[in-house]
Order: C-alpha cells, then sequence, then structure tokens
C-alpha cells in the first residue's frame, strides 16, 4: 500500500478600511441633548437587526440591535429622521427631540422591490449597510413568478458574465472580473454547494427559490470561510416568518419547454415551521441551425455548403425537491433546521467540439441526495454571543454513456461504426461523496465592536466506476481531498462614516490517494 499525500497550509492576513467623510464634527457640550428610542420592525413584524438611523443632515446616527432596538442621543431640536435597511426602502420621518427628555418611535419598513444594487456586508444574518468588503447584492423580488433563474438575475450584477453553451440544462460558465471555474464558490444560505452537479446549478433554479443573491468580490469575509481567490456567490432564501403560504408557477415555452415551481410551508404559534420547494425543467432543444452536414456515402464534410437543419438529441430535464423542518425562535434556538434536497437530472448531447460533429443518443444522467442541519442562536448564554453552525452530506452520482454502434449526420441518417462509442465508448459512473461543517461565533462589545470566529471543514471523496465490465470495476486511485479553514476578525464601527475591518485566516489542505500495488 503506497500513500501519496500533498499537504499545504497557507496563512493571509487583511486591514480593510473604509473612510467615507471626515469624522462627526464634536457638538458643544452646552447644547441641551434628548434622546429617542423604538424599534425597527418588517411589515411582517419581524425585528430588523442592523439597520441604520440617522438625522439628516446632520453627523449623528446609530444602528438597531438583534432584536430592533435602536436609542439615539442628540442635541434638542427638530430633524427628519431617516431609516434605512438592505432589502427595505428608505423611510423618512419627522422629529422633535426635547431638552432633557426622551420620545419613542417604532417604525416598520416595507420590502424592496427595486432590482438593484446595494451594499452587503458580514455573514448570511447581518444587514450592515456600509462594509470595507467589495460586496453587492441583487434583490430578486421583481422577477418572482416568471420564467427567469438565478443565473439570469445574477447576470444583472456588475462585473458578472454567464455564458452558457445553448438551451435550457445546457453547460453554464460564471466570470466574476476575468476569474471563473473554480476560482469563484457557490453558496446557499452560507451553506457551501460543492459537487451538488448541473441538477442543482444555477441556470436551473428559477428565480423565486431566493430573497436576493449576495456577490462578494476578491477578499470574502471570515464567515465564508473559502479560499476562492475570484469571489462568491451567495443564494439567501426568505427567512421571514409566515403563518402559511403556497406560491406556485408553471410556463410553457417554444421547443416544448416546460418549467413550474412549487413553494409551499407553515409557521406554527408554538415554533414549529416546515417549507417544501419543488421544481422542475423539461425542453425539447430542438432549434434550428445552420451547418455544414457529413455526406456518408463520400465521407466528406463541405463545411463551405451550410444547411438548415433541426437538433434532435438535445432533450433535457431536470427535477429537484428542497424540504426543511424545524423550530424557531425558541429559547435554545433562534433556527434550528432540518433539510433534504433531492435532485435529478437527463441530458442528451447534441455535438462536441464542433459543430459538424454530430450525436445521436450520447447522453448523461445523474441525481443528487444532501441532506443538512443549520443552527442559529442570538444572545447564547451572554448577550451578545450570537453562534451558527451548518453542516451537510452531498452524494452526487453522474453517469455518462455513448456506447451507440452508429454514428449521426445532421440530417438524422446513420452509418455503423467500426467499434462501439460515437465519441468514446464509455458507460462511466462517478460517485461524488462531500462532506462540510461551518462554525461561526460574533461577539458584539456594545455596538461598535465585533469580535469573530469561523471554522470551516470540507472532505471529497471522487471515485469512477467503470460500468461495461462485468462485475464492474473502479479506479485504483480514488481522489481524495480535505481542507480546514479557520478565521478571525475583528470589526470597529464607531459610525456610519467608519468601518475598520482586520481579519485572518489560515488554510489547511490535504490532497491523498491510495494505490494497491
Amino acid at each position: 500500500m503506497k500513500k501519496i499525500a500533498d499537504m499545504c497550509e497557507r496563512f493571509r492576513f487583511y486591514v480593510l478600511v473604509v473612510l467615507f467623510h471626515t469624522l462627526p464634527i464634536l457638538t458643544s457640550a452646552m447644547s441641551p441633548m434628548g434622546m429617542i428610542s423604538g424599534k425597527v420592525l418588517s411589515a411582517y413584524g419581524e425585528a430588523i437587526d442592523y439597520a441604520t438611523i440617522f438625522l439628516k443632515g446632520t453627523e449623528y446616527s446609530c444602528f438597531t440591535n438583534e432584536r430592533g432596538l435602536y436609542h439615539l442621543k442628540a442635541p434638542a431640536g427638530n430633524y427628519t429622521m431617516v431609516f434605512s435597511s438592505v432589502g427595505f426602502e428608505k423611510s423618512e420621518h419627522k422629529v422633535e427631540i426635547p431638552a432633557d427628555g426622551r420620545i419613542k418611535l417604532n417604525v416598520k419598513l416595507k420590502s424592496s422591490t427595486q432590482l438593484a444594487e446595494v451594499i452587503v456586508v458580514g455573514s448570511q444574518v447581518s444587514k450592515v449597510k456600509n462594509s470595507a468588503y467589495n460586496a453587492v447584492a441583487v434583490n430578486t423580488q421583481d422577477l418572482v413568478n416568471t420564467t427567469k433563474t438565478l443565473s439570469d438575475a445574477l447576470g444583472k450584477a456588475p462585473g458578472m458574465k454567464i455564458r452558457e453553451s445553448g438551451g435550457v440544462g445546457s453547460d453554464m460558465a460564471v466570470t466574476m472580473d476575468g476569474f471563473s471555474g473554480k476560482h469563484i464558490k457557490v453558496f446557499i444560505d452560507g451553506v457551501p454547494q460543492e459537487g451538488v452537479g448541473g441538477s442543482f446549478g444555477l441556470n436551473n433554479i428559477p428565480v423565486n427559490f431566493a430573497e436576493r443573491i449576495e456577490v462578494y468580490r476578491g477578499v470574502v469575509p471570515v464567515g465564508f470561510g473559502t479560499d476562492a481567490i475570484g469571489g462568491i456567490i451567495n443564494i439567501v432564501t426568505p427567512k421571514r416568518r409566515r403563518q402559511w403560504f403556497v406560491d406556485a408557477s408553471y410556463s410553457y415555452g417554444s421547443f416544448n419547454t416546460h418549467k413550474s415551481y412549487v413553494n409551499v410551508g407553515q409557521a406554527l404559534q408554538n415554533g414549529f415551521k416546515y417549507e417544501i420547494n419543488a421544481f422542475q425543467n423539461y425542453s425539447d432543444n430542438d432549434y434550428w441551425i445552420d451547418s455544414p452536414v457529413e455526406d456518408f456515402v463520400t465521407g466528406a464534410i463541405n463545411r463551405k455548403k451550410k444547411e438548415h437543419v433541426r437538433r434532435f438529441n438535445d432533450t433535457y430535464h431536470n427535477e429537484a425537491v428542497v424540504a426543511k423542518l424545524g423550530f424557531a425562535n425558541k429559547p435554545w434556538a433562534d433556527r434550528m433546521l432540518v433539510g433534504f434536497t433531492y435532485s435529478h437530472m437527463y441530458k442528451e448531447i447534441q455535438t462536441g467540439v464542433r459543430q459538424e460533429i454530430v450525436y445521436g443518443r450520447k447522453h448523461r444522467h445523474g441525481h443528487n441526495l444532501m441532506p443538512s442541519v443549520e443552527y442559529f442562536k442570538r444572545n447564547l448564554f451572554v448577550r451578545g454571543l450570537d453562534l451558527s453552525f451548518n453542516a451537510s452530506y452531498n452524494r452526487n452520482v453522474t453517469v455518462n454513456v455513448d456506447t451507440a454502434s452508429v454514428k449521426y449526420n445532421w440530417r438524422g441518417e446513420t452509418d455503423r461504426l467500426n467499434s462501439p462509442g460515437e465519441q468514446a465508448y464509455q458507460n462511466a459512473k462517478a460517485d461524488n461523496n462531500n462532506w462540510s461543517a461551518a462554525f461561526t461565533a460574533n461577539y458584539r462589545l456594545g455596538q461598535n465592536h465585533v469580535f469573530t470566529l469561523n471554522d470551516v471543514f470540507n472532505s471529497f471523496r471522487r471515485s469512477n466506476e467503470n460500468l461495461l465490465t462485468f462485475p464492474t470495476t473502479r479506479d485504483e486511485i480514488p481522489k481524495v481531498t480535505s481542507k480546514n479553514i479557520v478565521g478571525m476578525s475583528y470589526r470597529y464601527m464607531p459610525n456610519t462614516k467608519l468601518n475598520l475591518t482586520v481579519f485572518g485566516k489560515h488554510y489547511n489542505q490535504l490532497l491523498l490517494s491510495d494505490k494497491t500495488f
């Protein structure tokens, strides 16, 4: 038994500072002061944490705490008070702050329906408006109940390029400021989506699935614990509490394209909640193209002559179900959910690298199973200490089939092959197993200081199996990768004008292959 191991450790340290204006001018100590307090809520009555409150035309500002409460001290007088938060419409109110007194003002903010670029900071639960990170978010609300997918919404973010090789279910490539592939990581509510396969790709998930899409470029907050040098994409699903709801949509389009989506859930008074998302995509993708056609009589391809032909081996369909159940707003957990995701896909492959080379039976199919658990609690043990934990196991199986004994041209004609396989004779199964877990602790010291500790572990194992042999045979060298990323950060935010973040990450990676001689 021989073991080949490659271990590497890296440490990175960053200091990020954003200074928007000069520091506030001190108010004369002789001015009589007053205070205004209250609570900021959503239209559904939920507390909005880290909402920004400031007095228009002054440097006086504050943020809401985890319960949506705020306290703002300022000189007595008449002001316009502005309330804002990511994903909500800005609200202004006329107020009069009394000298040496206190008044109360509670405000409800409406959800924003604008598809616009907004600033996003922190982890998946923070909504601090100002950030030292290069981050934007796309609100998907005005695309709800359309045929758009998450990739369509993501393409509206600046610096993002989405390329698809064909119709529904085609391969998709994301480019972020010149980076692509493994340099960009995808998360759903902070849970990494490595190894989920094409059946759960961004170009297959309907836009209804998400409330917004966060995009972080370059340096990534420690809460995500990733080593992506290009950046990350975080899909944020709706978290608002609803007693009972159902949302469904269906569309039919050209090339026999069917898309449907169903979202149903319920939150009971005792804190128990459940939610089910299900969606499917189907298309024949039999659109017309102009292409040179191989003549089986002569064996030649006249590239100067193109024929108007129709695609006939490009059918695609996928189905997915995401179910979550658990408890919310309990003394021992603000959110404790157990989830299960199943998805399946079938994709026919029409052409290879060159369009004139046609396949008539080559295809792939596969499925993905992903159980998960999610836990979040504010003020755990002591006030100001927030803890979140998520873990998941993802098993993705993909089978590539190329066993035809004839070849095809664009007219649908066939000619016998000397050996089976239109491209490369195979019936191979790739079995991917991915374990991941993430732990994040935030400690807030007052309203200005936040300390964060994060640890992310990921283990990946891939093995290939040849289904053409009997009994089936596996690769002698499976791919095994494990990595652990630990990050710590400190954020100082004395007001809305100054934001200082200092953090470091430690990377530990192991690559291992076993071979029996």
